[in-house]
């Protein structure tokens, strides 16, 4: 029971701190340059695609915090019992950290050229150094990872179905945004992606 209770602890935790640190990200960056949200059409795959990372990183950071205050919410969850192990429930805390870690330095790396979706109107430069030399999408990796970990920090029903519409929002960004970068570098994006995988 004391791991479960540290685990509720950690979870509203980490994922207010998340909510926090991005719109914190997000401010003051719009202060020092053009807006770094793009959403692109209105109805289109790209904005849908934004809409519903949205929404379930909204109702995942509710659930946790309300969890924490409101244990009898775990019920609506529809929780994996025979699963929820203490070491790997602290296994899929880990990865959640790791893979914010990943997220934060491949986003850094980006410098002035990090944006939240595609922007066509922005000026923009292939980067292709440090971790974006392993991976083309190193923060994607690394969300990836931290959405797996929370599967395995609080198997249940809910959050598998937020890891599978989160993988599938991943898959299709990166798709959407592999367009995005052939039209604009042509010859040298498609040397990258023949020297560089999209993941790992």
């Amino acid at each position: 029971m004391e791991d479960f209770y540290a685990l509720r602890v950690f979870l509203a935790a980490f994922f207010t701190f998340v909510a926090v640190f991005y719109t914190s990200l997000v401010l003051v960056k719009n202060r020092k340059q053009a807006p770094v949200v793009c959403m692109g059409e209105r109805f289109s795959q790209h904005w849908w695609n934004h809409v519903t990372f949205r929404v379930f990183r909204v109702s995942i950071w509710a659930v946790c915090v309300t969890r924490l205050f409101e244990p009898a919410t775990d019920q609506y969850l529809m929780r994996f019992n025979a699963i929820e192990i203490p070491q790997i429930m602290w296994a899929g805390a880990a990865f959640m950290v790791l893979g914010f870690g990943l997220a934060i330095a491949a986003n850094f790396s980006l410098g002035k050229q990090w944006r939240s979706g595609v922007d066509s109107t922005a000026t923009q430069q292939l980067v292709s150094h440090g971790l974006y030399n392993i991976s083309r999408n190193p923060a994607y990796v690394g969300v990836a990872i931290a959405q797996a970990g929370f599967f395995m920090a609080l198997p249940s029903l809910f959050t598998l179905v937020c890891l599978v519409v989160g993988w599938h929002a991943l898959y299709t960004q990166v798709k959407i945004e592999e367009v995005e970068l052939s039209s604009q570098f042509s010859n040298d994006y498609q040397q990258y992606q023949q020297s560089v995988p999209r993941w790992l």
